[in-house]
């Protein structure tokens, strides 16, 4: 059996359905691997997922597109680079409490954001604003990330970066008081999140087991998407206790149309990467435009 780790973004949430499945349903053995999925909350993230890649804890990281393009333009010999997309869509938004008043994105300039201190973040959130004709004068603070969701239920903050078919599920079960903006409706071409990123160095040395890897896991998200009460209480059993009272089957409902096909699962459009790599040059948040295929290959798939 090939060891193989990856390390998720978060606690274990409806957008990592597919590798619970595979483990459970014993895709990763059938292919001769050893699979761990490494929690966040086990360090309480001291490091990023990419990190733990560029230090050889993990094989993979699950990460946003930002995550490769901020080690591509760092001075070091490390190399991160996207292997899949776990979401076809981009299913994340800017979560607002309506009780400060908010009812589009320039209503933000003034109130207070919850970051996660991830590359590009406040820039973009900044550009949502001023593409809405606000001043993009929003007070930027960065609590604990595992905290952050609370942060916002609590009134300590106005608005966060969230994920709508988690995060969005959960609220609507205890609150209608958020709204939510998503990026592609105002003139932001946001790129794929999560993603499968690997250290480009090893694609060839590991590239059987690798692809081996993405060959069962996409089995696992398929799985999801077909059987998708069994996959919701399969699921169930690693969803930690703060998150119990998620709505998994209506989480995954709306999450598997992003899963893609046989043929699409894990694939990523590379215009779609460089209109976002396009995008960061053209409001200075990089200083110059990466090509394509310095931070995604399909390769592998």
């Amino acid at each position: 059996m090939t060891p193989i780790t990856i390390a998720l973004d978060w606690t274990p949430n409806i957008n990592h359905i597919g590798f619970f499945v595979a483990q459970e349903k014993n895709f990763y053995t059938d292919a001769g691997l050893d699979v761990t999925l490494a929690d966040p909350s086990e360090d309480n993230y001291s490091e990023t997922p990419a990190k733990k890649v560029e230090l050889g804890q993990a094989d993979f990281a699950l990460c946003p597109t930002e995550s490769i393009i901020s080690y591509r333009t760092k001075t070091t010999p490390f190399a991160l680079i996207a292997v899949a997309a776990v979401l076809q869509n981009d299913l994340s938004a800017i979560a607002c409490r309506r009780a400060a008043g908010i009812t589009r994105p320039a209503d933000l300039d003034g109130k207070r954001y919850a970051s996660y201190q991830a590359r590009y973040e406040d820039g973009i959130v900044r550009r949502m604003i001023t593409n809405d004709g606000g001043s993009g004068n929003i007070s930027i603070d960065y609590p604990a990330k595992l905290g952050i969701w609370n942060t916002l239920l609590s009134g300590a903050f106005d608005a966060s970066w969230v994920f709508i078919n988690w995060e969005g599920v959960q609220a609507n079960d205890a609150t209608d008081d958020l709204t939510y903006f998503k990026m592609a409706d105002y003139d932001i071409p946001y790129s794929y999140s999560p993603i499968i990123a690997a250290n480009e160095a090893l694609l060839t040395e590991k590239k059987e087991a690798y692809t081996a890897f993405l060959a069962a896991t996409k089995r696992g998200y398929l799985y999801a998407s077909k059987h998708q009460a069994a996959a919701a209480a399969l699921l169930a059993r690693f969803v930690p206790e703060h998150d119990q009272n998620i709505d998994l089957e209506r989480a995954l409902a709306i999450t598997a149309p992003s899963f893609g096909d046989a043929e699409g699962w894990g694939r990523m459009d590379e215009s779609a990467i460089a209109r976002f790599l396009g995008f960061l040059a053209d409001n200075g948040l990089e200083e110059q435009q990466l090509p394509v295929g310095a931070v995604v290959t399909n390769g592998l798939l």
